[in-house]
């Protein structure tokens, strides 16, 4: 294929953001003109969020002793079956299940259920062992602007149905995103299908109880990341994935405004995402992570607030890119902080810890939103992930002074 392996992992995330990006724009407003209520998509959207952190605590510790590529194959296959089966039917339990199974209506992530933790841990073998003495960090800054670019392209066709409803009316119109879903989930699968997995490292031998102080301290700091990951969850899950079903309750916008305006909102967090490399690698990750979401918490607060569509989106936006521009960073902190035959489970533990707890956010913010209470999940998400900031700077500021 001409691609080195590298870029063949970043090629797989790319192809699979661009289906993920129009259904985390689309899904909720999807279910919106098929008659749901907030509390049944915000369940629902929940419990595939559930189903990807339960599924991601099993892979990436697995993927450490049996490699990387079963497990992102087999989960693959079930993706798209499920995006076609949504495609050709709309009732409900098809749906719901095709949502569950590949996480639709998660908020524009990029990926679904356990492609991410297991898509970092294979990212971090190859750059070891393909490009001896590059920084992990920047390899994952690259790999997250790519995701945020085709999440992006994958928004902006989520802005689409309007443009062919006069021959798909009403429901219909979105039907075609599902089956640009399958179909984009399918040729990832077979880009990773053809990366070669360089040899993982090996555990070295087992050292008598008590006395493997490097492992006992990169089980501390993994305990530490699961206990604030969690904080950062809920919020996250109140705030990000009912977002298009405020704007249209709130604004009365459908998709033709929300797409293009979430792409906008993306492209500009790849390209931040980037800059935070460079700045991490000259100021430090944990100083870059901590200054850039201090400051999007402020617009947190103010974004509900908004008296009209404008001001809202900008608000989420600057708030969304000073957020996402600094997950590449934080992705690589795990991923430096462990060696390299436990980041299976170092990536599991991350990605897990913040999915859990974010299942319950989604089925909160229905139950508030059904209430008519449209500004309280944005306010609770910003006292949770103030906490989860103030947390984070303590626990890793000592771990990036001491590094693997």
């Amino acid at each position: 294929m001409g691609l080195t392996p590298t870029r063949r992992l970043f090629a797989a995330r790319a192809v699979i953001s661009l289906g993920q990006g129009a259904m985390g724009v689309d899904f909720a407003l999807y279910a919106r003109t098929l008659g749901w209520s907030p509390g049944l998509l915000g369940a629902v959207v929940g419990a595939g969020i559930l189903l990807g952190g339960l599924l991601t605590a099993g892979a990436g510790p697995l993927s450490d002793r049996f490699g990387r590529r079963p497990f992102l194959i087999g989960y693959l296959v079930l993706v798209t079956l499920a995006a076609a089966g949504a495609a050709v039917s709309g009732r409900l339990a098809m749906v719901a299940a095709a949502a569950i199974i590949a996480g639709f209506g998660r908020g524009a992530v990029g990926v679904p259920g356990l492609f991410g933790a297991v898509q970092q841990a294979w990212l971090a073998d190859t750059l070891e062992a393909t490009s001896p003495g590059t920084a992990i960090s920047r390899g994952f800054a690259r790999n997250t602007a790519i995701g945020f670019f085709a999440t992006a392209i994958g928004t902006f066709a989520g802005g689409l149905p309007p443009v062919w409803s006069h021959l798909l009316p009403g429901a219909l119109s979105y039907r075609p995103l599902f089956a640009f879903a399958a179909l984009t989930t399918l040729i990832s699968l077979l880009l990773l299908a053809s990366v070669p997995e360089p040899p993982r490292a090996r555990p070295a031998p087992a050292a008598p109880r008590g006395t493997d102080t490097v492992q006992a301290s990169e089980n501390r700091l993994l305990w530490q990341l699961a206990g604030i990951n969690a904080l950062n969850g809920v919020g996250i899950g109140l705030s990000a994935p009912l977002l298009s079903w405020w704007l249209a309750e709130r604004f009365g916008v459908g998709p033709g405004q929300i797409g293009p305006a979430v792409g906008f909102v993306l492209l500009a967090s790849g390209l931040v995402a980037l800059g935070a490399g460079r700045l991490g690698a000259r100021y430090g990750l944990v100083r870059v992570v901590v200054a850039m979401r201090a400051l999007g918490l402020g617009l947190q607060v103010a974004m509900p607030f908004a008296p009209d569509f404008g001001l809202a989106i900008a608000a989420y936006a600057v708030r969304t890119v000073l957020n996402r521009g600094t997950v590449g960073q934080r992705q690589a902190l795990v991923m430096g902080a462990v060696r390299g035959h436990r980041r299976g489970l170092a990536a599991s533990v991350s990605g897990v810890s913040v999915q859990v707890p974010r299942a319950l956010g989604p089925w909160l913010a229905g139950l508030m939103f059904g209430a008519g209470w449209l500004a309280g999940p944005f306010l609770l998400a910003a006292l949770f992930q103030g906490v989860y900031l103030v947390l984070y700077r303590r626990v890793f500021a000592g771990a990036e002074r001491r590094g693997p």
